[in-house]
C-alpha cells in the first residue's frame, strides 16, 4: 500500500509538471537585406538627409528650381496640334502639384502613412536626380550642418578674441619698480 500511494504522488508530481505554463519569448529577426542593398552607395538615412538639405535649400531659396515649362511640354505633345486648347498647360501645373504634394507628404503637413512618407521621400530623391541631371537646379544646395558650423566658428572665434586680448594685457602690463 505504501507502494501504491508512493506511485499516486509520482504521478500526481508528473501531472502537474505538464500543466505547467512554459513562457517563450519570440524575437522577429531584422529581415535580411539583398545584396544589392548592401552595396548601395547611400543608406535610407543618406537619402532622407539629401531630401531633406534639398527641400530646406528650395524652401530658404538659396536654389530655384526650372520646371518643364508649358512651352517645352508642348513641343513633346503632337496632341497640342490638333487641340485648340494647350493641354501642356495643366501638365505643367500638374508637375507642380504633385511636386508639392511630395514635399507636404514629406514634411507631415499632410496626413500619409509612414509607407507613404517613404514613398514621398524616394520620389522626391529621384525629382532631385533628374533635376540635377537635366541642369534644372540652379544655385547651391546648402548642409543643414552650415548654420551649425557657422555657429560654432563665431563661438570659437569669439573665445579666441578673449584670449588674445587677456595674452595682450598680461604681457604688456606695467611693471610696478620693486620699492
Amino acid at each position: 500500500m505504501a507502494r501504491g500511494r508512493a506511485q499516486t504522488k509520482k504521478t500526481s508530481k508528473k501531472k502537474a509538471d505538464d500543466n505547467e505554463v512554459i513562457k517563450v519569448r519570440i524575437r522577429k529577426s531584422k529581415p535580411e537585406l539583398p545584396a544589392a542593398a548592401e552595396a548601395a552607395l547611400f543608406s535610407p538615412k543618406d537619402v532622407r538627409r539629401f531630401v531633406t538639405e534639398f527641400v530646406a535649400s528650395w524652401i530658404r531659396g538659396d536654389i530655384t528650381i526650372h520646371f518643364p515649362t508649358a512651352a517645352e511640354l508642348s513641343k513633346k505633345n503632337p496632341l497640342s496640334i490638333t487641340f485648340p486648347t494647350d493641354p501642356s498647360v495643366n501638365q505643367e501645373l500638374k508637375i507642380k502639384e504633385h511636386y508639392v504634394d511630395l514635399l507636404s507628404i514629406c514634411a507631415g503637413t499632410k496626413p500619409a502613412s509612414a509607407e507613404e512618407q517613404e514613398k514621398a521621400i524616394d520620389d522626391v530623391f529621384r525629382i532631385l536626380l533628374m533635376f540635377r541631371s537635366a541642369n534644372r537646379i540652379e544655385g547651391k544646395i546648402i548642409s543643414g550642418d552650415l548654420e551649425k558650423r557657422v555657429a560654432e566658428l563665431e563661438k570659437t572665434a569669439k573665445s579666441t578674441g578673449k584670449l588674445v586680448e587677456q595674452i595682450t594685457a598680461f604681457l604688456f602690463k606695467e611693471n610696478k619698480p620693486n620699492p
